[in-house]
């Protein structure tokens, strides 16, 4: 089998595309995978017969855009099932500096999702450092509710904008609302809550603005299936020192994670994935990998695991890696 891979808008990604998304086809279907080049064109060949879970599992890849059949030479299409309830531009359309490439979004979700080890089904996805929402866009796409922690208010109140325009325009029947949080007489922020029914579906997101170290207290006794986020490369959010009281800023968002990490994993289900994509510049991986076992989760740390890392910019070598909360 070949599956054929759709160009990337970034022009840095995409010369990582290839061994990336064999990397993210391998850890999704547990099989050995190899990019290739067959008259200039970049596809990855595998062996498998074409079932009806292996169909739906490519169709999901985040750089798929068409399976062909390898027989005597000739490249037979394979048609792949639908998967996405809302078109590609919900995400794509938002353009502001700072975005995570889309493409890495939505493999940082299949990868994570793979992990997940409870009954098949829609699941609850949480970005606890969502920023404008992608990774919870890409989740709806796929069919997942989305929920979310952001300090920048500025930013929710941005994506709350758009989505309510992209779902009117769209004439989608949805519900798109923005309230204050007061607990205990406090003040807690912002809640930004969506709805929208796709397809015969309905799907849910909410955010709430504050402090992602809060997020146990903003959600309370909700559990999540899946928690997925791009860490912070050290510009707004890991900007205190690792040491307390110094005057220092912290380039990187070990400090933060540190603090961050346990908390989300309190978030999951038993049996629930997550996933993050971080500077490894900022923090090694071996640093990262402490932290996530420090709070009780076993990290996927082998074979294509270890074959996500590539460089962004001079600044930025951003890696991905997923851990699970066993039972």
């Amino acid at each position: 089998m070949l599956m054929l891979l759709a160009p990337s808008l970034n022009r840095v990604y995409a010369g990582e595309a290839p061994r990336l998304a064999a990397a993210e086809l391998a850890v999704t279907t547990g099989l050995e995978v190899e990019p290739v080049v067959i008259a200039g064109v970049d596809y990855l060949r595998f062996e498998a017969d074409a079932d009806e879970v292996l169909l739906r599992t490519v169709a999901e890849q985040s750089a798929r855009l068409g399976l062909y059949d390898e027989a005597a030479g000739l490249l037979r299409p394979v048609e792949l099932p639908k998967v996405d309830l809302l078109d590609e531009d919900l995400v794509t359309i938002p353009k502001y500096p700072g975005k995570t490439n889309e493409q890495l979004t939505r493999l940082l979700l299949n990868v994570t999702l793979s992990q997940v080890a409870l009954p098949p089904g829609p699941r609850t996805v949480l970005d606890p450092l969502c920023g404008r929402a992608t990774t919870l866009l890409q989740a709806w796409r796929l069919g997942h509710d989305g929920a979310g922690v952001e300090a920048d208010e500025k930013a929710v109140e941005a994506f709350a904008a758009y989505l309510k325009t992209y779902l009117r325009r769209r004439r989608l029947k949805h519900s798109a609302d923005m309230t204050p949080v007061r607990r205990e007489g406090k003040s807690l922020g912002k809640r930004f809550d969506a709805e929208v029914a796709v397809e015969g579906r309905s799907l849910s997101l909410g955010i709430f603005t504050g402090d992602t170290r809060q997020s146990a207290k903003l959600w309370g006794k909700r559990k999540f299936d899946a928690i997925v986020t791009d860490a912070p490369y050290g510009i707004v959010h890991g900007s205190v020192s690792d040491v307390r009281g110094g005057t220092r800023k912290d380039r990187s968002a070990t400090g933060l994670l540190s603090d961050a990490v346990p908390v989300w994993a309190g978030q999951l289900r038993i049996g629930g994935a997550l996933g993050l994509s971080w500077n490894t510049l900022g923090t090694p991986r071996e640093r990262l990998v402490g932290i996530l076992e420090d709070a009780g989760l076993t990290v996927r740390d082998e074979g294509p695991w270890r074959r996500f890392a590539h460089r962004v910019d001079s600044s930025v070598h951003r890696d991905v890696i997923v851990a699970v909360r066993e039972g």
